[in-house]
C-alpha cells in the first residue's frame, strides 16, 4: 500500500473519536475502510486513494481510561479542498467499531500551506533583519562612528577626585565645568575638549582648585536641579562665566548648534548674582516659598519680570485683583507653592478637585481636549494669550499663575497671579 509523503500532503485531517468500550488502533482503521467501502464511489474509495498516494497513512492515537476509548485521527491528504471535506465528512458516518458504540467528530481540517506559508515570512523577516544589521554602512556613517569612538576614548580622569574631563584640561586657558560624564562625553562628540563634570551638587575640591587657575564657565542643564548645582558654584568657586541649556533640556542631549548658541549667551557671574539676589527678593515678598528654612539662599533662577500684573487692574478690586473667596483663594496659593520650578500644572474642577497633573509643554494642548468641566489652572508658568484663547473656549473661570501678560480687561477669565495671592 502506498504511503503520501508527509511534505507533499496540502491538508491534515484532525478529529475526535470516543468510544464505549476497549478497542484497539487496528479496529479503528479497520472500521474507517470497511464502514466507508462504496460510500463516496470508486474516485474517493480510501483504500484507492491511499494505494495512489492521494491519502496518507491514517494515524490513530487512542487511550482507554475507566472502560473507555478515546483519542486522534490524523489523515494527511494532497487532494483538493472539496474532496478532502468529504473524506473527512465521511468519517462522521461510523458509529460502531466492533461490537462498541463510537462517534467520530472532525474538529479542523489543517491547510499546511499556510502553516508553510507563516514559517516562510517569520523566517524571512530574521534573514531581513539580520542582513540590515550587517550591511555596510556608507562613508559618512563610518566617519562618524570613528570620530565618535576616538573621542570617547579620550575621556580620562581628572585631579585626586577621579572626574571624568576631557583630555584639553591643562592646556586649555578655559574650562567649562558639567554636571556629569555624559554631559562631558556630549561636548566631546561635538568638539569640546576642555569640559569637566563635578558628579552631583556637591563640589569637589579638585574644581574649587581648577576655579583659581583657569577661566571658568559653569554649562548647567535648562531645569530646576541645574539651578541648584549653579547655586552650590557660585558659593563655594570662583565663576567667570554662566551658560544655561535652552529650557527644560540637559546638557547631555543637546545637538551641536544648541550647544554653541548656549555658550555664546553665556553672561558673566557679576550680572548672574544680581539677578540672583532680585529674584530673591521678589519671591520672598508673596511669602510662597517654604518658611521652615528662611536663613537657606534660594536656589538661582532665570530672571523673572516684576510679578505684578501688566496694565491696569480691574475696575471692581483695583487693590486686591480679581475677586475671590477664600476657600479658593486659600487652595491656589497652596498649590502654586508646591509647583514652584515643577514647570507643571493642575487643572481643577468646581469642587477644587485635581482632574489631572500635566507638564506645562502639554497644557494648551490638555485643554483644548477638555471643552467642559474645568473650572481653574494653576501652573508655574507666565500667562499669556495663546493660553487665554484656549482657555476662553474651554470656558474656564480662573487662571493662576507666576505672573501674567494679559491685561485683566482683555478677557472674561479671572487672572491671578503670586501678586494677588
Amino acid at each position: 500500500m502506498g504511503k503520501i509523503s508527509p511534505v507533499s500532503s496540502k491538508y491534515i485531517v484532525n478529529a475526535t473519536i470516543e468510544i464505549e468500550g476497549v478497542v484497539d488502533k487496528p479496529d479503528v482503521i479497520g472500521a474507517i475502510f470497511g464502514q466507508t467501502e462504496g460510500l463516496l464511489g470508486a474516485d474517493l474509495e480510501l483504500r484507492e486513494l491511499q494505494r495512489s498516494g492521494r491519502i496518507g497513512r491514517i494515524e490513530v492515537n487512542v487511550d482507554t481510561r475507566n472502560g473507555k476509548t478515546s483519542g486522534m485521527i490524523v489523515i494527511p491528504s494532497s487532494l483538493d479542498k472539496a474532496e478532502t471535506s468529504i473524506v473527512a465528512a465521511a468519517l462522521e458516518i461510523i458509529q460502531r467499531i466492533g461490537p462498541c458504540n463510537s462517534k467520530i467528530l472532525v474538529q479542523n481540517i489543517e491547510d499546511v500551506r499556510v502553516t508553510k506559508r507563516s514559517f516562510v515570512i517569520e523566517r524571512a523577516k530574521e534573514l531581513l533583519k539580520r542582513m540590515m544589521d550587517s550591511v555596510v554602512p556608507d562613508s559618512q556613517e563610518l566617519a562618524d562612528e570613528v570620530a565618535y569612538s576616538v573621542r570617547v576614548m579620550e575621556i580620562v580622569e581628572y585631579g585626586k577626585d577621579r572626574l571624568p574631563a576631557g583630555p584639553g584640561i591643562d592646556e586649555s586657558d578655559e574650562v567649562i565645568i558639567v554636571e556629569g560624564r555624559a554631559d562631558v562625553l556630549n561636548l566631546l562628540k561635538h568638539g569640546f575638549k576642555n569640559a569637566i563634570a563635578i558628579n552631583g551638587t556637591s563640589v569637589p575640591q579638585t574644581v574649587i582648585d581648577l576655579c583659581g587657575k583657569k577661566v571658568i564657565t559653569a554649562f548647567v542643564d535648562g531645569d530646576r536641579g541645574g539651578r541648584l548645582i549653579l547655586k552650590e558654584l557660585i558659593n563655594v568657586g570662583e565663576l567667570d562665566f554662566v551658560a544655561i541649556a535652552p529650557d527644560g533640556k540637559e546638557v547631555e542631549e543637546l545637538a551641536k548648534k544648541e550647544i554653541h548658541k548656549s555658550l555664546r549667551s553665556k553672561v558673566s557671574i557679576e550680572q548672574v548674582k544680581g539677578e540672583l539676589t532680585k529674584d530673591i527678593e521678589r519671591i520672598e515678598k508673596p511669602r510662597i516659598l517654604d518658611q521652615r528654612r528662611p536663613q537657606q539662599p534660594l536656589p538661582f533662577q532665570k530672571p523673572m519680570p516684576r510679578l505684578q500684573p501688566v496694565g491696569a487692574p480691574r475696575p471692581a478690586t483695583p487693590a486686591t485683583g480679581p475677586a475671590i473667596s477664600p476657600e479658593e483663594r486659600k487652595t491656589f496659593k497652596v498649590m502654586l507653592e508646591n509647583l514652584i520650578g515643577t514647570r507643571g500644572a493642575h487643572i481643577l474642577d468646581e469642587k477644587l478637585s485635581i482632574l489631572g497633573k500635566v507638564p506645562l509643554s502639554e497644557l494648551q494642548t490638555t485643554i483644548k481636549s477638555l471643552t467642559s468641566g474645568v473650572y481653574a489652572v494653576v501652573f508655574d508658568g507666565i500667562i499669556d494669550r495663546d493660553l487665554v484663547k484656549v482657555s476662553e473656549r474651554s470656558n474656564i473661570k480662573y487662571l493662576v499663575g507666576m505672573e501674567t501678560k494679559v491685561r485683566p480687561n482683555e478677557t472674561p477669565i479671572a487672572l491671578i497671579t503670586v501678586s494677588n495671592l
